[in-house]
């Protein structure tokens, strides 16, 4: 099992992000974090890397569902979605699959909310 779901875009970076986050938007997730990797890496260790961003997304109805049926399952959360810069100047877009991620919960109501995330998160991909 792979534990992310991802498509190539050709379009510039920050129309991948924007694209992106609305399409994020249409399924109910809200972006909480942006990570840009990039310019934390430069500003922290002095070193150069593509540009490559980490949107942390959240659904709050599906969050709160989540966090009723297991108390700690909020370290992991948001779920993340990855817009990166390739080496052949595409854009790749990748999200958790939260399903996979989970598996190590014991607990059986966690997985059908999980799913249901997942299968938003599919739609999100696809529509890029």
């Amino acid at each position: 099992m792979t534990y992310y779901m991802s498509k190539t875009l050709a379009p510039g970076f920050d129309e991948a992000v924007r694209r992106t986050t609305e399409a994020l938007k249409e399924e109910g997730f809200g972006v909480l974090t942006e990570i840009d990797v990039a310019d934390t890496l430069k500003k922290k260790i002095g070193v150069d890397f593509r540009r490559y961003r980490i949107l942390g997304a959240c659904n709050p109805k599906l969050a709160y569902e989540a966090l009723q049926l297991e108390g700690n399952i909020g370290t992991m959360l948001p779920c993340n979605v990855v817009v990166q810069e390739k080496a052949d100047g595409g854009i790749e877009v990748a999200a958790i699959d939260p399903v996979a991620s989970m598996m190590a919960v014991d607990n059986p109501g966690l997985k059908k909310a999980a799913e249901q995330v997942r299968d938003k998160l599919q739609r999100v991909v696809s529509r890029l």
